[in-house]
């Protein structure tokens, strides 16, 4: 089955003005007071989580191991009339980015758990080497536990309205054995009361835990370790209650 990644036509479908602005909102929150210049996505996909920072006038760098999505994003940084580096590569290994340094090195989108438990911390190490002195690591995801407490299968979303279709999602979750997760995304296109399209994508996911990522972070030497509602211009409730949240750290001077 095909990644719903290799798809952009599909991908941004449910993305408009309002999240823009809620993306923007959420970076000017949270970098506020912070001396974050340059800032490097490692995970940016088509860019509608981090392209915002453009407008803030912090200097956008990004990778992602979907070309396309490098493709997408770089032709939706030029209509907006900004020019970034972007490079294709896999946040395990980020050699591309050898001999550069970032004010803020990220990982966005929940895209962490695409891969197992061992691969992200190996990550977090990437992340780690392109940081300045002084500089920040920052990510969001999904909030797992919560996730693997309750274990809905079943999502609903509000349609949209694109290529003169009615554009309805649902998302099935299985949950396996074997610690992973497994979203199924239907999509339907309905046009005069009828479908007229679907398209079906599979992404498997490995939860992980809020504990192992702050534990890697202060074994990394990381300070001001925070954690915040996703987006972060939301009052942070009870953990086990927020659905997504995002951890922001300093690296030592």
């Amino acid at each position: 089955m095909s990644s719903i990644y290799d798809r952009t036509d599909i991908y941004d479908l449910l993305e408009d003005q309002t999240h823009w602005s809620a993306y923007k909102k959420h970076w000017k929150t949270l970098l506020q007071g912070k001396n974050v210049h340059s800032f490097l996505d490692v995970s940016i996909g088509s860019g509608s989580v981090t392209l915002p920072l453009c407008e803030l006038g912090v200097q956008l760098a990004g990778s992602d191991l979907s070309e396309e999505m490098i493709r997408k994003c770089k032709e939706k940084a030029a209509a907006a009339g900004y020019e970034i580096e972007l490079k294709s590569c896999d946040f395990r290994k980020l050699s591309c980015w050898e001999g550069k340094q970032f004010d803020c090195v990220a990982s966005t989108g929940n895209s962490l758990p695409h891969v197992n438990n061992d691969d992200v911390l190996t990550a977090l190490e990437q992340m780690n080497s392109l940081v300045k002195k002084g500089g920040y690591l920052y990510l969001d995801t999904r909030n797992w536990e919560k996730i693997l407490n309750e274990k809905r299968r079943f999502y609903l979303y509000n349609p949209v309205f694109a290529k003169k279709c009615r554009v309805n999602l649902v998302q099935v979750w299985d949950y396996s054995s074997e610690d992973t997760i497994t979203f199924n995304l239907l999509y339907t296109f309905e046009k005069e009361n009828q479908i007229v399209q679907r398209e079906i994508f599979e992404e498997k996911y490995y939860p992980i835990k809020k504990e192992m990522i702050l534990s890697k972070l202060k074994m990394m030497g990381y300070t001001n370790i925070s954690v915040y509602c996703f987006p972060s211009y939301f009052k942070m409730p009870e953990f086990e209650l927020v659905d997504w949240y995002c951890i922001m750290a300093k690296k030592n001077d």
